[in-house]
């Protein structure tokens, strides 16, 4: 019995060695979707509906009865018409660099915007992770739309699919 100890020892350590590395691999994917998710829910815009802010010109929260999937997440809404025009071109709804900060994504960098704070420009949404990027991003919207757009192909090839 004496001989066996080292041997589970290092069985030990090398499962676990495995669930670390297991787990720091979920972390990284919850974080670096290529559409920003609740890694809970699985809700996009944490249940905000996206079509409110065209429609409405504000944040409103959507209802579980008018839920849609798409695009990978459960989406929300505030009525029938909303899901239907949302189904019918999620490109024009959904918020723009799956819903990462432009600004940020300017810079190489992938975090995730806010449902609160948000800005409709050119038909098109746009979420940001603080208020002094929106604030710079409407200071200057066609200019940073056109330095995401740059950025946003090579940053989003390192997002998990």
């Amino acid at each position: 019995m004496k001989g066996r100890w080292p041997e589970i020892g290092r069985i030990a350590a090398v499962l676990g060695l495995f669930v670390l590395a297991l787990s720091d691999v979920r972390a990284l994917a919850a974080t670096t979707e290529r559409l920003v998710v609740d890694v809970h829910t699985g809700l996009a815009l944490g249940g905000v509906d996206p079509v409110a802010y065209f429609t409405d010109g504000q944040m409103l929260k959507g209802l579980p009865e008018f839920e849609l999937m798409a695009q990978g997440a459960v989406w929300r809404f505030c009525n029938e018409d909303n899901r239907t025009f949302f189904a019918a071109a999620p490109q024009i709804y959904a918020p723009q660099f799956g819903g990462y900060d432009p600004v940020d994504v300017a810079r190489g960098v992938a975090v995730a915007g806010q449902p609160r704070l948000w800005l409709v420009h050119g038909q098109r949404l746009y979420l940001f992770s603080r208020e002094d990027n929106r604030d710079a991003f409407a200071a200057r919207p066609d200019a940073a739309v056109q330095a995401a757009v740059a950025s946003w192909p090579a940053l989003r090839e390192t997002l998990a699919r």
